[in-house]
C-alpha cells in the first residue's frame, strides 16, 4: 500500500455549481500532472453545489484512484472549502486553483519551479485580467494595494486562488470567514518566504461567476480584521491603549481648561460651553473604556495562548547537539512550543 508520504503534490480544487467545467479541467489537470512524473492526488471539494457537480465528480472518482472527494453539507464559501481541502491533502506541495477554467493548469510547473528556489508560498499574479473593469478589476486593484500596504507583503494579487504552498506552511494557518485571500499576509507573519509568478486569466467558458461588487465591501472589512490579527492579536493593549490614552487625555485637557475658566473667570459652563463640556466628559469616559478593553484583551490573549499551548512563533528549522550530549529530551516538540 502506498504511504501518504509518497505523495508529492496535492491539487486542491473547490467547486460550486461547476458541472460543465469539471470534465475539461480534470482532463487538463491529469495531463499536466502526469507529465511531471511525480506521485500526486486530486482533492476535489463540492461546496454544497445545487446542480450535478457532485454526480460528475463521483463519476470521475470511481474511475481514478488519485481523485479524492470532499463534500460539504452546504455552501460554506470558498475559504471553508479550501480549508477542508488543505486539511485533507497529504502532498508535500499543495496547489490550489479555481474550478471555473479561468486558471490554466499548464502554468502549474512555474509554481513548482519557484518553490524549488526555496520559497514557501508562490502566488499567481493575474497581470492582464479578463473581468469587468468596474465591478471586478478596479475594486480588486484598490483592495490589493491596501492589503499590500497594511500587511507589508509586496504581493500584487492577493485574491487569486491559484497558489502553491509547502504543506507545513498552509496547514498551520487557521482560515475562517473570507481569509483565504489574505493567506500571503498570514503566512508572511509566520516567516514564510513568498514569491509571485505571472499567470494568464482565462475567460469563463461556462456558468456564471459567484463574485460580485457586494463582496468587495466584505473584503475591506476583512482588511481591518487581518490588520488587527497581524499586528495586535498578541498585544491588544497597544491598540486599544493608544486610543484610550488619546481619548482620555484630550477629554481631560478640555475639562481642565473649562475648569480653569470656571474657577478664575466664573464662566457659566453649561450655557456657554455646554457641548464642549459634554465632549470632554465623553472623551474621558470612552478613553477609560478603551483602555479597559485593552486590558481585558490582554488577559483573553494570554488565556488563549496558554490554555491551548498555542505558539506565538513558527520554527523553520532546529539544529541541536542535545543528542550528541546524551540529552534524551531531543528537540522534537511542536513548532513554537517553549521549554517550561
Amino acid at each position: 500500500m502506498k504511504s501518504e508520504s509518497a505523495i508529492q503534490y496535492s491539487l486542491v480544487v473547490p467547486f460550486f455549481n461547476e458541472q460543465e467545467n469539471i470534465p475539461q479541467l480534470y482532463l487538463h489537470l491529469t495531463e499536466v500532472m502526469d507529465g511531471l512524473g511525480e506521485a500526486y492526488e486530486l482533492v476535489f471539494i463540492d461546496d454544497g453545489s445545487r446542480d450535478n457537480t457532485y454526480k460528475v465528480l463521483q463519476d470521475i472518482y470511481e474511475h481514478d484512484h488519485r481523485v479524492n472527494l470532499v463534500r460539504l453539507r452546504r455552501n460554506f464559501g470558498q475559504t471553508a472549502a479550501l480549508k477542508a481541502g488543505f486539511d485533507f491533502a497529504r502532498g508535500d506541495v499543495i496547489i490550489s486553483m479555481d474550478g471555473d477554467l479561468q486558471h490554466d493548469p499548464d502554468e502549474i510547473p512555474k509554481f513548482i519551479e519557484k518553490l524549488e528556489e526555496g520559497y514557501d508560498l508562490v502566488s499567481g499574479w493575474r497581470v492582464a485580467r479578463k473581468d469587468h473593469w468596474l465591478t471586478r478589476r478596479l475594486p480588486s486593484r484598490v483592495a490589493n494595494w491596501m492589503m499590500a500596504k497594511l500587511s507589508g507583503v509586496p504581493v500584487h494579487d492577493f485574491g487569486t486562488t491559484f497558489k502553491a504552498y509547502r504543506r507545513e506552511i498552509i496547514q498551520e494557518i487557521q482560515l475562517y470567514g473570507e481569509l483565504h485571500r489574505f493567506i500571503p499576509a498570514l503566512a508572511a507573519s509566520a516567516g514564510a518566504r513568498i514569491a509571485e509568478v505571472p499567470i494568464v486569466n482565462l475567460e469563463r467558458q461556462n456558468g456564471k461567476s459567484n463574485y460580485g461588487i457586494g463582496r468587495t465591501i466584505r473584503v475591506f472589512l476583512d482588511l481591518l480584521i487581518v490588520k488587527f490579527l497581524l499586528d495586535y492579536s498578541t498585544r491588544p493593549l497597544q491598540f486599544f491603549g493608544v486610543l484610550g490614552m488619546a481619548g482620555s487625555g484630550t477629554g481631560m485637557l478640555i475639562c481642565l481648561g473649562l475648569g480653569f475658566k470656571k474657577l478664575f473667570y466664573h464662566t457659566p459652563l453649561l450655557t456657554q460651553h455646554g457641548p464642549l463640556l459634554l465632549l470632554g466628559i465623553a472623551l474621558f469616559v470612552s478613553g477609560i473604556q478603551f483602555m479597559s478593553m485593552g486590558l481585558l484583551g490582554e488577559m483573553m490573549a494570554r488565556t488563549y495562548y496558554e490554555s491551548q499551548n498555542k505558539p506565538i512563533y513558527s520554527l523553520r528549522e532546529v539544529k541541536s547537539h542535545r543528542k550528541e550530549m546524551g540529552d534524551s529530551a531531543e528537540s522534537t516538540r511542536p513548532s513554537g512550543s517553549s521549554d517550561r
